[in-house]
């Protein structure tokens, strides 16, 4: 497998950008009223998260080289996401310029349009067309775009294929009971003793948001309709609960699952130990590895979540730019936006590291497969990815969903009884 291995830190970086979310004030103030539109132009700034790789501040310093008086300084925010959504926040409270391009996860977008700390975009100027349609719609709020996609991703299924092969199983699992059959399977051989099925991300955290949402959604239902009503007690969101409680009782998920987050599920796969695990596509890149870091190099590959009657949905993560309302060179912070956000500019920052980007052209370009194998399935995952729910007071929706999942799954509560509590509790929260 011809990858680029990263190492531990910006791994862990990749997994942060991509699950974690806010987790912080979610009331009802609507903030400081923004500034004006303006066409100031001049030096700015770009918050965004530290530059591991370097490939930031090369593709930084092309722009500056063509722009030396509209330069752009990078700032670095914390690699923990709710330091860096504090961070952000208190900055627009104080009406602060400080920050002239910003770094947004996906779930905050809303969150940061309604209290009006950042401005539209102009859709038109960014050749949307070419985006992938799930991604530009992690930017949107109630219609208009105000976060343009830049980092991209949804979870997939990682698969043992030596295992697989072992017990017979032909092809990699659609749906659950495909999985759970597989199981059932590797256990019965030599090759599969002391391997866990299952895991995904189900500690008490963003992770475990994420990987509710999908499992409804693979399911057929959802989280919120359209209106953003909350959905969870019919019997398509049930049935993807039921699905993670009736994992952890029958041991397709192992009972360490509730404490596992992305990187402790990833060395668990990565040393052999779980036949099935969901993850980003991070993940890839470390299990290939050639050094003897990975105990599963060429024995395994890729396919979408499996669902409850077919294929699943996996839930959209992403970081997309946003142009503060405070900054006074807002005409240079969009035209960088534009800039950074182009197709030629991501497939030079995609040849530098496996961050999955947000132009479609770029999973089926030779090259970039060639580097990166998985993002095929990828593309494929997230034409059928689903962002999170979409709420200004997100961090409290988030929270109410761990609070009442982790009871279903640790048996404190039955599922009929965690989905109408959750009912009642996001129906406090819906705006």
């Amino acid at each position: 497998m011809n990858t680029k291995t990263l190492t531990g830190t910006a791994t862990t970086a990749i997994a942060l950008a991509l699950a974690l979310s806010a987790c912080g004030s979610g009331s009802d103030d609507k903030g400081s009223s923004a500034t004006k539109t303006n066409a100031g132009r001049g030096p700015i700034t770009f918050a965004t998260g530290k530059d591991l790789t370097g490939t930031i501040q090369k593709l930084v310093g092309k722009w500056n080289t063509a722009h030396p008086n509209e330069k752009v300084r990078i700032i670095e925010l914390p690699e923990d996401g709710d330091q860096t959504r504090q961070q952000l926040v208190q900055n627009a409270q104080i009406k602060s310029n400080a920050y002239d391009v910003i770094r947004l996860d996906a779930v905050w977008t809303a969150e940061f349009a309604a209290r009006r700390w950042v401005l539209p975009l102009d859709e038109s100027k960014l050749d949307p067309a070419t985006f992938l349609p799930t991604a530009l719609e992690t930017g949107k709020y109630r219609g208009k775009l105000y976060a343009a996609p830049w980092l991209t991703g949804t979870g997939i299924l990682y698969y043992r294929t030596d295992l697989l092969k072992a017990a017979g199983v032909k092809n990699p699992p659609k749906t659950w009971a495909e999985l759970t059959d597989a199981c059932a399977k590797v256990k019965k051989t030599s090759e599969g003793k002391g391997v866990d099925c299952f895991a995904g991300q189900y500690d008490k955290y963003e992770g475990l948001t994420v990987n509710y949402s999908e499992a409804v959604q693979s399911a057929g239902g959802q989280v919120f309709d359209d209106s953003g009503k909350p959905q969870v007690t019919t019997p398509q969101a049930k049935a993807g609960l039921q699905f993670l409680a009736d994992g952890f009782k029958q041991g397709t998920i192992p009972s360490k699952g509730v404490t596992l987050k992305e990187e402790e599920g990833r060395r668990a796969f990565q040393d052999g130990k779980l036949v099935f695990h969901r993850n980003w596509a991070y993940v890839y890149a470390m299990a290939s590895a050639k050094d003897g870091t990975s105990k599963v190099n060429g024995k395994f590959d890729v396919v979408p979540l499996p669902g409850k009657d077919g294929p699943g949905s996996g839930t959209l993560g992403g970081n997309n730019l946003s142009v503060s309302a405070f900054s006074k060179n807002q005409a240079t912070a969009r035209d960088f936006i534009t800039y950074i956000v182009s197709l030629e500019i991501q497939r030079e920052y995609g040849k530098e590291q496996s961050f999955p980007l947000s132009r479609a052209a770029l999973y089926d370009d030779p090259e970039m497969v060639k580097l990166y194998p998985y993002l095929p399935v990828l593309k494929k995952s997230l034409e059928a990815a689903k962002p999170r729910p979409v709420a200004v007071k997100y961090s409290e929706v988030s929270a109410a969903i761990q609070d009442n999942v982790t009871a279903a799954v640790t048996g404190k509560k039955t599922v009929d009884q965690a989905s109408a509590d959750l009912q009642t509790a996001l129906s406090g929260l819906a705006d």
